[in-house]
């Protein structure tokens, strides 16, 4: 194991785990696979109770690249995130969950793909993103409409219609500047921040390469109705950066920006419950346009709310 700073290294490779002890020796198998000197390896434990850190001390002892674990108190994934994202010392970050693994040439070809960006127009973009495969081989999700292409996430999302599980690396700087918020409880929606960069017109550049190899997990979160008491201020929140922030993308999915106006009155009615106000307030819809369509759509999300407590 080497443990020292190493200003050059391309990338940090981080991954957030939870008691996952079992399963986390496979992601470590995988970068052992790796070219050694682009990156470290940063694993943030959460609080776990089994014997990650045990687990995590045989990898190092057994890697040829930096190996670093840093536990912290068990909070959530976007506490994590953040700390991982301060700590990190590549130049790209990469989040691998805990339970995965890269393809064989994942990093040299990230690095590769990188660098064919010329380095002069680098500062506008924010990262390389390509596919995941499940462990058939089978592609999650839509691949992108061309092998190549440069645009930022929300126009993969809105214009070109791309949904599904993809896999990349970002400027780490980028990343400090977007952090997830800490205060607010339970999940936090992804959207937050990668729309949040993408507003910033930064681009990505996608690419129909399978980089990871995804291992489906039991679900933790939905949006069902379990679900719509116990996570209702990030799941508000996930509507609020489709009404407020993306409006102008509504003639590309009308029915889903009018969805997102009534679960967001659903879920605002639910987090009020809990007694998130004051970060309701914070994040307020604001926009007349953003605000005429949650009011046209609100009594179909008292329905919704109406039918979650019912159900529990």
């Amino acid at each position: 194991m080497v443990d020292t700073a190493v200003a050059t290294l391309a990338f940090t490779v981080f991954t957030p785990t939870h008691n996952r002890a079992a399963v986390i020796r496979r992601t470590f198998r995988s970068l052992q696979r790796q070219q050694a000197d682009l990156f470290e390896w940063l694993v943030v434990d959460d609080g776990s109770s089994d014997d990650t850190a045990t687990v995590v001390a045989a990898c190092a002892a057994q890697a040829d690249f930096p190996v670093r674990y840093v536990r912290q108190s068990h909070g959530h994934k976007k506490t994590a995130f953040n700390l991982g994202v301060r700590l990190a010392r590549g130049e790209m970050l990469i989040v691998l969950d805990d339970d995965d693994e890269l393809a064989p040439d994942t990093l040299t070809r990230l690095s590769a793909l990188w660098q064919d960006i010329p380095a002069a127009h680098r500062d506008a973009y924010v990262g390389v993103v390509g596919l995941c495969a499940r462990a058939d081989g089978h592609i999650v999700g839509d691949r992108f409409p061309r092998d190549v292409m440069d645009c930022t996430a929300t126009d993969m999302f809105f214009l070109h219609g791309v949904r599904g599980e993809k896999f990349g690396c970002q400027r780490t700087s980028v990343l400090r500047q977007h952090p997830y918020p800490e205060d607010v409880p339970g999940f936090v929606p992804e959207s937050l921040v990668w729309w949040a960069i993408a507003a910033q017109g930064l681009r990505t550049r996608f690419v129909n390469e399978v980089l990871r190899t995804y291992h489906a997990t039991p679900v933790s979160l939905s949006t069902g109705d379990a679900s719509a008491s116990r996570h209702a201020l990030g799941l508000y929140l996930l509507n609020w950066s489709w009404v407020e922030q993306q409006l102008h993308y509504f003639r590309y999915a009308p029915v889903a920006f009018l969805l997102a106006a009534a679960r967001l009155t659903r879920f605002r009615l639910a987090a009020r419950r809990a007694g998130h106000d004051a970060l309701l307030k914070r994040y307020r819809v604001s926009r007349p346009w953003a605000r005429m369509l949650v009011a046209m759509m609100a009594p179909l999300g008292w329905l919704m709310d109406r039918r979650d407590r019912r159900s529990r």
